[in-house]
């Protein structure tokens, strides 16, 4: 049996995951996000994520979205025997032009933190659905709403730089605007396949999933 550490997207709870089924004989762990410090640094905050981690012994890594950008950088201070990201990318060369724009302006370090609110949330939840029309039930996955932790955390997304690791392997939709697939050369593709493809496509994701974690 190894451990499975998974961490979600952002601002997600584990529900957008809760379908997916994973190998009987593996363990399954969840990672909370965490509220990051005032002014955290990203390498900061990934020190204390990876404390969750007991590389004691062999384990696999998955992550979804932004979580997926995460357990890379797990990744480079406890490797993993897999690294396994959903709907995510393996660098930042695969980021979506809307995101470079973020990178390149840094238009998101300048969003005043009360843009980061309940509302903002509600309104991005009912575009997403323009995308995601059979899963009325959008908000039900997006769970974390700490204004400081969705500034930051879309901060850290649009500034993050890496070169990709070899051997990650990379499970994406086809239909993705988040992460657009056309950027990406993906090991294995949703066939339409959204953003919540987990959720949406949870059937043939697990058997994906079963077949990499042997």
């Amino acid at each position: 049996m190894m451990k499975i550490y998974v961490v979600s997207g952002l601002g997600a709870d584990f529900k957008v995951l809760e379908k997916l089924q994973f190998p009987e004989h593996h363990k399954v762990v969840f990672i909370e996000w965490l509220v990051p410090y005032q002014n955290e640094t990203f390498s900061g905050y990934v020190q204390r994520m990876v404390e969750k981690v007991d590389d004691s012994e062999p384990f696999y890594l998955l992550g979804y979205s932004f979580g997926g950008i995460m357990v890379q950088e797990i990744n480079k201070l406890k490797p993993a025997d897999k690294v396994v990201i959903l709907g995510s990318i393996r660098s930042d060369k695969e980021k979506s032009r809307l995101i470079k724009v973020g990178q390149y302006t840094g238009i998101p370090r300048m969003l005043p933190l009360r843009f980061f609110n309940d509302k903002t949330t509600n309104a991005y939840a009912v575009v997403r659905k323009l995308f995601d029309p059979k899963n009325p039930r959008l908000l039900q996955y997006f769970r974390v709403r700490d204004p400081y932790y969705l500034k930051w955390s879309i901060e850290k997304i649009s500034e993050w730089k890496f070169e990709g690791t070899p051997g990650v392997i990379q499970i994406m939709g086809d239909r993705d605007i988040v992460f657009p697939i056309k950027n990406s050369k993906p090991d294995f593709i949703v066939k339409g396949g959204t953003h919540l493809f987990p959720a949406t496509k949870f059937k043939e994701v697990s058997g994906i999933l079963k077949g990499v974690f042997v």
